[in-house]
């Protein structure tokens, strides 16, 4: 399948998929929704890291200098955290956020903003090998449907109809596909930047894991349950192994 096709088609996908899981909400009561949402941030650490690890550092590394790629990673996490210090990138995997609570309609141009950066990690990692971008994509799938489904409660939480949430949410998923098309057409046209596009990628989705997901996963410290959040985040790590050794 052409390059592009598939980028589209993984952006849709996704889209797709991530306003189903948030519209989940709607569907189950808040005990079963936060435990639904507990079990895909774990499997989520494990693909956002497998991902960055396994798949674009080095695909990077090949490209460009070791410095080179390790200060771009570097700057990145940086710029991210940077990022979520002014409410533009976050993760909210509950409904009483108190930074975004207060702040509702950011939510909406924030998800708008880090969709289209998803979208561009897409394209970039399709365009380096169909296989990564397939697993580029269960990553950000991965991550994506809880902090909708956070989200979307939050927005019902602050007076938005049920509509109008799922509305909104549906223009803000609508900038992954403009950030995949963008990207791709950037990129053909520019491959010296791919190394670095790439290093980025994988600054956001160690950034993401390490500072978002896996300090929430921490505040349960029964043996049982951090025993499945392991298993979890193990599975995540071999569904992102088991496409980059495909290759």
């Amino acid at each position: 399948m052409a390059t592009l096709p598939s980028i589209i088609i993984a952006t849709l996908l996704g889209s797709v998929c991530t306003l189903l899981g948030a519209s989940f909400v709607l569907l189950y009561s808040k005990g079963k929704s936060r435990i639904f949402i507990s079990s895909l941030v774990s499997y989520a650490t494990g693909t956002l890291l497998g991902a960055a690890f396994l798949g674009m550092i080095p695909k990077a590394l090949k490209l460009s200098s070791p410095l080179t790629i390790s200060a771009t990673i570097l700057i990145g996490i940086l710029i991210f955290f940077l990022l979520e210090k002014s409410v533009i990138w976050r993760h909210c995997h509950e409904d009483n956020c108190e930074i975004h609570t207060r702040a509702g309609t950011l939510i909406l141009f924030g998800d708008a903003f880090h969709n289209f950066v998803d979208g561009v990690v897409i394209a970039a990692a399709f365009m380096a090998d169909r296989s990564f971008g397939i697993a580029t994509t269960v990553a950000v799938l991965a991550h994506e449907i809880p902090q909708e489904m956070g989200d979307f409660a939050i927005l019902i939480e602050s007076g938005y109809t049920r509509g109008k949430a799922f509305l909104y949410n549906f223009f803000s998923q609508a900038t992954s596909l403009l950030g995949a098309v963008i990207a791709y057409f950037s990129l053909k046209t520019a491959e010296a930047a791919m190394p670095y596009i790439l290093a980025v990628s994988a600054a956001s989705f160690i950034y993401i894991a390490l500072a978002d997901l896996i300090p929430g996963l921490h505040r349960t410290i029964e043996f049982k349950n951090s025993f499945i959040q392991l298993v979890l985040l193990l599975a995540g790590v071999g569904t992102i192994a088991f496409f980059v050794l495909k290759q």
